[in-house]
């Protein structure tokens, strides 16, 4: 009886610790959230070091109520001081979580630390394009021009060559590229093109005050090759993010087409021609 009586006591006080870790959890959750969205109201405040402190605080505590839950039951006591010491953490972590776990972990530290892309940033990582959302323990959140969310875990970004467009510098160029027939009239194009990315509303000068000073052009727009069947030109337009680049580019690809059709600037297309061979025997 009186086994029963002491295994109840342990099990009202394992049920009280998990009850107290859960809402103390639930509790620093909604602290920690109340700061960061004060934070990210501050446009030049990085919010990725303090959400990814806010993901290890709170894996603390359940690793903690854990903790004391197994110090509770009389075998499970050497395990429990074993969490609770310093350097019993991570050797008992290290024995109990998978290699990969622990690799993710090592490596999301470091992504924090060294900050090869932050939260809001634009990056690409094995042709996946998206925002990142969030940074925790295990892996990357991407959210991408569809709205899906692409998970990707620490280690496998760790390995990986990363494309940041937001990084330090936001500015995006977006390059016109067309192809004109040899009968146009060149010149014509290429000042076309020159002035339809002058005007376009996201278009910025990103000229320095020194080249202004030597009348560098707005946009530049050179041939860049003499193809098979046309001559190639491009244009250089800069915006000042991707997002705008995008709509941009979209945009100028339609106005330079209209204006290539009023100009008679002809743009050309593959042709083929079929030959149909007639089975019919000469006499």
């Amino acid at each position: 009886m009186i086994d029963y009586l002491k295994d109840f006591r342990i099990g009202i006080v394992i049920a009280i610790i998990a009850i107290v870790t859960i809402i103390l959890g639930a509790i620093t959750d909604k602290i920690l959230r109340y700061f960061l969205y004060r934070k990210l109201s501050n446009k030049e405040y990085d919010a990725t070091g303090f959400r990814f402190l806010k993901h290890l605080i709170i894996t603390v505590i359940y690793i903690l109520g854990f903790a004391f839950a197994l110090i509770q039951i009389p075998e499970f006591k050497i395990i429990g001081h074993s969490f609770l010491a310093g350097a019993g953490v991570i050797s008992l972590v290290a024995g109990l979580a998978s290699q990969q776990a622990l690799s993710n972990i090592v490596s999301g530290i470091f992504l924090v630390i060294f900050k090869p892309f932050r939260i809001n940033d634009k990056i690409t990582i094995n042709s996946f394009v998206g925002i990142v959302e969030d940074i925790n323990l295990r892996q990357v959140v991407l959210k991408d021009a569809e709205n899906n969310r692409i998970i990707i875990p620490n280690s496998v970004i760790s390995n990986q060559i990363i494309v940041n467009t937001n990084m330090h510098d936001t500015k995006c160029c977006k390059i016109i590229e067309i192809g004109i027939g040899y009968e146009s009239d060149v010149e014509k194009a290429l000042e076309i093109m020159r002035e339809e990315v002058a005007k376009h509303p996201l278009f910025i000068d990103t000229r320095t005050a020194e080249n202004k000073k030597l009348k560098a052009p707005l946009v530049v727009a050179r041939v860049v090759a003499l193809a098979d069947s046309s001559v190639t030109l491009k244009a250089w337009a800069w915006s000042k993010n991707s997002t705008d680049g995008f709509i941009m580019y979209c945009d100028l690809l339609q106005s330079i087409k209209k204006r290539f059709d009023e100009a008679a600037i002809d743009i050309p297309y593959p042709q083929r021609v079929v030959t149909f061979k007639s089975n019919e025997t000469k006499p």
